[in-house]
């Protein structure tokens, strides 16, 4: 099986390809084309499986169909069309170099934000506008209270290792974040977790 045949465009394949990717993995061959669907997913995925292609994809698919900007969906200042909320900030720059990786090609405009560093470069880079935003959610949070993050028009959620942040006890915190982005119906959500406990579940 081949990323093309997954519904993927020519510019991601060849992105795929540069960074050394031949075939997808079992959990990319199931996630990218249920996301591409606008399914709600939740995916079972340990680290090291490709997990992260299997969101950032066929996001970037969304994003921009066959390689272009889908410019009637494109957002203000503050408003990402994406979310990624991780659990730790070195696993939110790995997603974030993952998005930038595949989208080499692509007019792509994203940022990624956490705490344990200045403010100021993130609220400029939200002021900008974003497709894609990966957040942890404690800055996230202290972003929104400012008025630097509009989370209202975030069309996709993703919950990236949902175990952790239940462990490390953010789950308060993502269901507040929940909470400011449109309501369930009204956007795409996925949650990836190594293992579904019954809190993750739920």
């Amino acid at each position: 099986m081949s990323f093309a045949s997954l519904g993927l465009s020519e510019a991601l394949v060849r992105a795929i390809e540069a960074a050394g990717y031949t075939e997808p993995t079992p959990v990319q061959q199931r996630a990218i084309p249920a996301v591409l669907q606008g399914r709600d997913l939740m995916v079972a995925a340990q680290t090291g499986t490709g997990k992260t292609g299997g969101f950032a994809l066929p996001i970037l698919e969304r994003l921009f169909p066959n390689g272009h900007p889908d410019k009637s969906q494109r957002h203000g200042p503050r408003q990402p069309r994406v979310l990624v909320l991780t659990p730790t900030r070195e696993l939110a720059a790995q997603v974030h170099d993952s998005f930038k990786l595949y989208a080499r090609d692509l007019k792509f405009v994203s940022a990624c934000i956490f705490g344990g560093v200045g403010m100021n470069p993130q609220v400029q880079a939200m002021s900008r506008g974003v497709d894609v935003l990966v957040a942890c959610p404690g800055r996230l949070l202290d972003l929104c209270g400012q008025g630097s993050v509009d989370l209202s028009h975030v069309e996709i959620l993703v919950l990236d290792e949902a175990d952790r942040m239940l462990d490390m006890g953010f789950i308060p915190q993502v269901r507040q974040i929940i909470r400011q982005t449109p309501m369930k119906g009204e956007r795409q959500t996925l949650l990836f977790s190594a293992t579904f406990t019954e809190d993750v579940m739920n």
